[in-house]
């Protein structure tokens, strides 16, 4: 793009396609990210839109705090507002740093846009491609092998990658070259540990040399794979809903085994992104299909990044990876909101509650026993477990209720008569929130 007017021209024909609303674009003052912002502030109508930045700070380089006041002065310059977000993009337990950190950005996003308002994101074709070729060695289907969607729902609002299809890398940095304007050079961007960043300086150029039509070539195939995933869409959409029970989470196992693979994986897929969870490798997925067929009694567990998936009871349970606990954790608790070492909380509700005197909260060791009010009979915990079926991996982390050494409460589960006593003196009672 030696004309830098041909990137504005090119955007002010997309916007005039567009629905009206405010527009926002996603900027980390980087090369592809300020010629999109630049391009857009030379266009009165993007200006008439309230056209503004929105910085996210992942905290992750040293430079981040001197990176956000650039895209702040930048934008100064360009009588645009910036809004800069901070966010914990630390990596949970078995997920990458590309991942938390693309996880905790688009948190940000979607919290951040208004009703009716447009994120725009300056991904190019050298991105899809990268992003086809990546979901290719994972062994996606139809869905990944799209690619990334030109607009989808957001948020409040909606997320638009207007340069997708017509602009790739080189033309980005031939605009700002032409325009001297000065960028962030992230050195994330070039560490080889990343694959994309391996897939970007030493595979695709020597693809390229090859074939020099590649580039063009997967972006029609990933139109097609997307034209495909559309159509699917529909069917294991209805699957969904049929298997899917909103009230716990969980999915139907037999059910969603007996769907086709190509209706079974972009359903899986759906379930998990739903539940903020990262969607498994090829060799998972087939685990996952065995672990099915496992015998009553038994609890299977695949795990992978960030991710532990149950099956449990003839149905599929997700959530984040457990952190490892100490066994023999305790606490002492006044009433107040508690947190549990694995990301839970215990409480009593209503808030305004008091106890009489501090009490004990311990972990499941083993053993334990209990008599419920009412009960005529002392109750092992495993056996209240099975009975009310909590579910197994909740077990080991259910918060143990303790008055001098005496255990008078189970979460908010049971309570002995003591229990009762304890917290009607306090007028509330205790209200546990596992994680997830």
């Amino acid at each position: 793009m030696s004309d830098p007017q041909a990137l504005v021209d090119l955007l002010h024909d997309a916007l005039a396609a567009r629905p009206r609303g405010t527009l926002c674009v996603a900027f980390s003052g980087g090369p592809d990210s300020t010629a999109l912002l630049h391009a857009l502030a030379q266009l009165p109508q993007a200006r008439a839109r309230g056209l503004h930045a929105l910085h996210v700070d992942h905290g992750l380089n040293p430079h981040s705090a001197t990176w956000a006041e650039h895209c702040t002065q930048f934008c100064t310059g360009l009588a645009l507002a910036c809004t800069v977000v901070k966010v914990d993009a630390r990596p949970r337990h078995g997920e990458g740093i590309e991942a938390a950190a693309r996880s905790a950005r688009y948190a940000a996003f979607a919290a951040r846009l208004l009703p009716g308002e447009t994120l725009l994101l300056a991904h190019h074709r050298d991105d899809q491609v990268e992003t086809v070729l990546l979901k290719l060695l994972r062994g996606a289907g139809p869905e990944g092998l799209g690619g990334m969607r030109e607009t989808r729902a957001l948020g409040a609002g909606t997320l638009w990658r207007p340069l997708l299809h017509a602009i790739d890398r080189a033309q980005l940095r031939a605009y700002v070259t032409a325009l001297q304007l000065p960028c962030i050079d992230d050195p994330a961007n070039a560490d080889p540990r990343f694959a994309r960043n391996r897939l970007r300086h030493e595979i695709l150029p020597r693809l390229v040399a090859s074939w020099p039509g590649a580039t063009d070539a997967i972006m029609h195939s990933a139109g097609l794979c997307r034209a495909a995933a559309d159509a699917l869409r529909t069917e294991w959409l209805a699957a969904f809903a049929q298997l899917h029970d909103a009230a716990t989470g969980s999915l139907d196992a037999a059910g969603w085994l007996a769907l086709a693979p190509a209706l079974r994986e972009p359903l899986l897929d759906h379930w998990l992104h739903q539940r903020g969870l990262q969607a498994p490798t090829t060799a998972q997925r087939g685990e996952i299909v065995r672990q099915c067929a496992a015998r009553v009694g038994q609890v299977p567990c695949v795990r992978w990044a960030g991710t532990e998936l149950h099956v449990w009871q003839g149905r599929l349970w997700a959530h984040h990876l457990a952190p490892a606990v100490d066994p023999h954790w305790h606490a002492a608790w006044h009433g107040e909101t508690l947190a549990l070492p694995d990301g839970g909380t215990l409480a009593l509700a209503p808030a305004t509650a008091r106890l009489p005197a501090s009490l004990s909260v311990r972990l499941r060791r083993g053993g334990e026993h209990i008599k419920p009010a009412g009960d005529a009979h002392t109750r092992e915990l495993r056996d209240l477990f099975q009975q009310a079926g909590m579910p197994p991996w909740q077990r080991r982390t259910c918060p143990l209720i303790e008055a001098d050494g005496e255990l008078v409460g189970v979460a908010d589960r049971w309570l002995s008569a003591r229990g009762v006593s304890i917290f009607d003196t306090a007028g509330g009672v205790p209200c546990w929130m596992p994680p997830d």
